[in-house]
């Protein structure tokens, strides 16, 4: 039997905090739009209670979120409802645009994996606690998609070019990692969590985000990444990807790698290559942008390149990886264009433009936020 759809995020209050639960455990806790609404419903909601002063987002299960529900997305394109995919992810976006604005604290303890659409309901919000079980990834390359839900805003603020190697190559980073480069705020071993959540319910109405800073501080822990992680690389990294294109970042990469073999770069070439071309022309450009701009605008780009994705007129790569990966779950993706090379400029910049030809289609409309803390005013 289906569940209720408000049973898919579950809500715990206290007097001033409200805890939500992602909770499709069974999907690792993949948003649906039923999920989305609710989030939006709810934080919107929240933000005109004066008694909520902080509001903590976690997941059912061993995910914190595993993304958007791609599944989904790709099978209503395949019955040529690509509108419908294409307002599921603006709905996504509003809300990821109202967590990175939003005037109270938000705590996401990421307790398990958090991939594409995961990190987009985290990132944004004031506080990100990382465990020990934290596995986090931008996939979105080998999906014939791109790092989206405001991507290009927050990987492009990495240190370096650690934004352009984590997009580009969908590699996996642990708790530790997302502390080294500050995707995640604080680390705190699982089994604290439970005392954690206690002591930050404990909120008074003076100043939340001091009281809950203070509590974070004296929770977590600074682990070192391990020793073959990729934050020992950045000198590599920062040489290789700062390259202008995406050909030129591989080439990079494989001269480094002809004066000792090197199975870390390997890896990373190996993931490249395996990735749609089409998919990483426009991640990199997204990327290359969201350096000069605002997350608001970030967003509204984003939104026309997923219509176009979406759309398919372009490159059909998404509805192909999707069957490659999640559906047939052959792992074998036929991209088209196949190579670099083939993907021109001129395709790539179609990516950016409105979707111009298609009726009813307009650019994402972010909603009128008030009350902006100075963190939110930052990434305007």
């Amino acid at each position: 039997m289906a569940s209720e759809p408000h049973s898919q995020v579950l809500v715990e209050e206290t007097s001033n905090v409200r805890i939500l639960t992602l909770n499709r455990p069974k999907q690792l806790n993949a948003l649906s739009l039923n999920m989305i609404t609710r989030l939006l419903q709810l934080f919107l909601a929240y933000e005109e209670d004066p008694s909520v002063k902080l509001v903590i987002l976690k997941g059912q299960g061993r995910a914190f979120c595993a993304g958007g529900d791609v599944s989904a997305v790709v099978r209503d394109i395949r019955l040529g409802k690509w509108r419908r995919s294409a307002d599921f992810m603006s709905l996504q976006y509003t809300l990821n645009y109202v967590m990175a604005t939003y005037s109270k604290a938000q705590i996401s303890i990421l307790n398990g994996i958090v991939m594409g659409g995961g990190a987009g309901v985290c990132v944004h919000g004031r506080f990100r606690i990382a465990t020990e079980n934290t596995v986090f990834a931008m996939p979105e390359t080998a999906l014939g998609l791109f790092p989206d839900v405001g991507a290009s805003y927050f990987l492009s603020r990495l240190p370096g070019f650690f934004g352009e190697y984590a997009g580009l190559t969908g590699a996996r980073l642990d708790g530790a990692e997302m502390l080294a480069c500050g995707l995640a705020t604080h680390f705190v071993p699982s089994t604290r969590l439970t005392a954690l959540g206690a002591d930050l319910c404990r909120v008074g109405s003076s100043d939340p985000v001091t009281f809950a800073s203070t509590i974070l501080d004296a929770y977590t822990q600074h682990p070192h990444p391990k020793q073959k992680s990729a934050c020992h690389r950045l000198d590599v990294i920062d040489k290789c990807f700062s390259r202008r294109t995406v050909e030129e970042i591989i080439s990079a990469l494989e001269r480094d790698a002809t004066h000792k073999p090197d199975d870390w770069i390997s890896a990373t070439t190996g993931s490249l290559k395996k990735a749609s071309p089409a998919s990483l022309k426009i991640s990199l450009r997204s990327i290359r942008e969201g350096r000069l701009q605002g997350l608001g605008q970030c967003l509204i780009r984003e939104n026309r390149m997923v219509s176009h994705v979406m759309k398919g007129d372009i490159s059909k790569d998404f509805v192909e990886g999707g069957r490659a990966i999640l559906i047939n779950k052959d792992r074998n993706p036929k991209w088209e264009p196949r190579r670099l090379e083939d993907m021109k400029d001129n395709m790539v910049d179609k990516y950016f433009k409105r979707v111009e030809e298609e009726e009813g289609w307009e650019d994402l409309k972010l909603p009128p936020r008030k009350h902006l803390p100075a963190s939110a005013i930052a990434k305007l």
